[in-house]
């Protein structure tokens, strides 16, 4: 076991890795925007795959001209090993939930960023490592892309007129993705004792309504804190730093301890700064961590702090 934490820090490990040395109880916030396990980038692929089209092109599309930047399955996948993508999903978040667990104080929370498909197996994995699974907090994208192709079209590609007209209206794909879930799990405090008994023992277990209507219009579970002047665009999938502001001080106290094992451009630890908090931070490209720690340093953090109040 590592004797002392790596305090105000991100570094280029892998976070999974890294948190396993780490002292029991000794988080009080773990707050993180993990893979979705969707494919959107090459870090997205967490299940076996073994189509060399996803994320890119087949040679038939080379072929014809058709290139895409970023192939992803459909959800019926390419042959009978993607129907184990959502298993191979909760296998890989089993694999962290029981180190989130034993590293968090008693009452401390552990807040996932997570994908509407997917979402499920990550509550399954961590309601298995002991887990309570507290809410599921719904964030509203500004500006959600809507991609859903018309069927109407595909029959017109096919020169079949027909049913193009008579499938008029129809999509294929989903709905505008407006709203992405935040899952909000809690450890468990010793039987026997209370919520009450919990904050003074541990600082952690309760939440704090007052702070969080500094940064939301009402103390629901549906949150729109979005991003700052010109703060998007570091990361595919970056998260404003007042949303994850709002998430820390909902839940902790000034200089109590925020890890985020999949720090990403670092919007976790600049949120944390921000609210007195320390932090660590992990990301296993080292691209990313250069990025968190220019938004981390003194010059950049005070301009990002004026940009995102």
């Amino acid at each position: 076991m590592k004797a002392t934490l790596p305090i105000n820090s991100v570094s280029a490990e892998d976070g999974i890795q890294a948190v396993q040395g780490f002292p029991d109880e000794s988080i009080h916030l773990i707050l993180s925007d993990i893979p979705y396990g969707i494919g959107a980038d090459d870090w997205d692929v967490l299940h076996s795959n073994s189509n060399s089209a996803y994320l890119g092109s087949s040679p038939a599309q080379l072929k014809a001209g058709s290139v895409f930047k970023r192939r992803g399955k459909p959800l019926n996948g390419w042959s009978e090993a993607d129907r184990r993508i959502p298993i191979e999903y909760q296998i890989w978040c089993d694999s962290f939930a029981s180190h989130w667990l034993r590293i968090l104080k008693p009452g401390g929370s552990a807040i996932i960023f997570a994908g509407r498909r997917l979402s499920h197996r990550c509550v399954v994995a961590m309601e298995d490592a002991g887990f309570t699974f507290k809410d599921s907090i719904a964030w509203m994208r500004e500006g959600a892309a809507h991609r859903a192709q018309r069927l109407s079209v595909v029959f017109q590609r096919r020169g079949d007129i027909t049913n193009a007209e008579q499938w008029e209206g129809w999509r294929v794909g989903n709905l505008r993705p407006t709203y992405e879930p935040i899952l909000w799990f809690v450890k468990p405090y010793p039987i026997g004792t209370t919520v009450a008994d919990n904050v003074l023992r541990h600082g952690v277990g309760a939440f704090n309504e007052q702070a969080l209507l500094r940064y939301e219009e009402r103390p629901d579970n549906v949150m729109s804190s979005g991003f700052g002047r010109n703060e998007a665009g570091l990361h595919l999938a970056q998260k404003p730093v007042r949303l994850m502001r709002a998430l820390i001080d909902l839940t902790t106290q000034e200089s109590q301890i925020v890890l985020d094992p999949f720090c990403g451009s670092g919007s976790t630890l600049v949120a944390a700064k921000s609210g007195n908090r320390r932090y660590i931070g992990f990301d296993s490209d080292p691209d990313c961590v250069r990025i968190a720690r220019e938004r981390l340093a003194p010059d950049m953090f005070e301009a990002a702090a004026v940009r995102t109040t």
